[in-house]
């Protein structure tokens, strides 16, 4: 009968040796995750928003999570909302300054569609007149 039981010596040999794998992996990643932040920081910064939004979004949200971060939510809400209405209101009025809003635009392609339909006219004239004497 063969014993494939593998001595005590073999087997803390594996274990030393499995552990010492592990100990260079994580010194070898942890390595590089330094060398990332180093040479891109917000990158980094980015990628962690990023895995924390996504491991947030996962988990179930309790109630007492809600109801304590509801006034916070709407305010944060709230608070978007006015800049979005400011930056809209500063935008069309800068625009309006410069001449640039609705009303003007659409004088502008109408203007532009009855040069665009004269220029088709009197091409199509010309033609004709040119046809015509040619005759």
């Amino acid at each position: 009968m063969i014993d494939n039981d593998p001595t005590p010596a073999t087997r803390e040999s594996t274990t030393a040796s499995a552990r010492q794998r592990a100990i260079e992996a994580y010194d070898g990643a942890r390595d590089r995750v330094s060398d990332t932040l180093g040479e891109a920081p917000l990158i980094a910064l980015a990628g962690g928003i990023a895995a924390g939004a996504l491991i947030a979004a996962l988990l179930p949200r309790t109630r007492s999570e809600a109801r304590l971060v509801r006034p916070t939510a709407r305010r944060v809400k709230d608070t978007a909302r006015a800049a979005y209405r400011a930056a809209k209101d500063t935008g069309t009025d800068r625009l309006n300054e410069l001449g640039l809003n609705r009303e003007k635009g659409e004088e502008t392609i109408r203007s532009l569609l009855q040069g665009v339909t004269d220029a088709a006219r009197a091409s199509g004239q010309a033609a004709l007149d040119a046809a015509r004497n040619k005759g």
